[in-house]
């Protein structure tokens, strides 16, 4: 039960926590798991208990971006509303760093839905948090040059790792936002000679 506590804060429904923990499936992952894929069949919806996923969206021409990060006591609303409408899945999660999951059966998140007011309070607070960071996502894409996202990325990172120097290649960052490798690399050395950040073999160290 003590778990659970730390994924929902349900505290006005003791019941709720139980059920949750009850239903769900526990799983552990490692930095760089893959736990929903694009196209995938949605049977269940993720609820991290530790650790961060990063949910990643690919275009026709194979190009990635990152949409949005889920943290501990956080789901994915792209998992809630393609399983409630019987739809594949329309983004792939991977694990940002170790992650403890539960994994809660369609079935039973339709049952909360109609069962406690909690729970779709929860769903729709997750909905507006993910609206309006891929808000962000589409005014950074359309209005802010790469280096300004790149930094934004840089300390977005370092807030969920709660940690000033990230393990990460230039490859991944440029994957995340949308952009070459080189264009990252070049923009990562301009940020070292300002003294923004330290680079390292696979690492970035936020000075």
């Amino acid at each position: 039960m003590e778990k659970i506590d730390k994924v929902v804060e349900f505290q006005s429904a003791p019941e709720l926590r139980k059920k949750l923990y009850e239903h769900s499936i526990i799983k552990n992952f490692s930095a760089g798991d893959i736990i929903l894929n694009e196209n995938a069949n949605i049977r269940a919806i993720p609820i991290v208990a530790s650790g961060s996923v990063r949910v990643m969206r690919t275009d026709e021409e194979g190009k990635e971006i990152l949409l949005y990060y889920i943290k501990a006591g956080e789901s994915c609303i792209m998992s809630f509303l393609g399983g409630l409408h019987h739809e594949t899945s329309k983004v792939k999660a991977i694990v940002e760093e170790d992650a403890e999951i539960l994994f809660l059966p369609m079935d039973k998140v339709r049952l909360f839905i109609k069962e406690y007011p909690e729970w779709l309070d929860y769903i729709f607070r997750l909905y507006h948090k993910r609206f309006e960071e891929l808000l962000e996502v589409v005014n950074a894409v359309a209005f802010k040059k790469v280096d300004e996202r790149l930094l934004n990325s840089l300390k977005r990172k370092s807030e969920i790792l709660q940690s000033r120097t990230l393990t990460i290649t230039h490859e991944q960052l440029a994957i995340e936002l949308g952009t070459a490798r080189a264009v990252v690399s070049r923009l990562l050395k301009q940020m070292e000679d300002e003294g923004i950040v330290k680079l390292g073999r696979n690492k970035i160290g936020l000075v």
